[in-house]
């Protein structure tokens, strides 16, 4: 499955056009390499996706082409989540 297809039924990332957008500014990798919004993801695969000043590591445990909303969360297990301090902002 494409990278960017599983963030969306994933719902790690609300529209597919958003995940594709955050792999163009290489703000997502697939076990440990900057990934592109087509890179191939299989089950156990650990994907690390910066947000804003919000990091999240997950592993994927399954891929499904159309889950419910309530399965959603069964395709992934959160390794880790943090909260990035950005000091590389200009000073004013």
């Amino acid at each position: 499955m494409r990278l960017d297809k599983f963030l969306k039924v994933s719902r790690l990332i609300k529209r597919r056009t958003l995940a594709k957008e955050l792999c163009d500014q290489g703000r997502i990798k697939v076990n440990g390499r900057t990934a592109k919004a087509g890179t191939q993801v299989a089950a156990g695969d650990e994907l690390y996706i910066r947000f804003g000043q919000k990091a999240v590591t997950v592993t994927i445990n399954q891929l499904k082409e159309s889950p419910r909303k309530e399965e959603a969360q069964e395709l992934y297990t959160i390794v880790s989540e943090e909260r990035i301090d950005d000091q590389r902002r200009r000073p004013d």
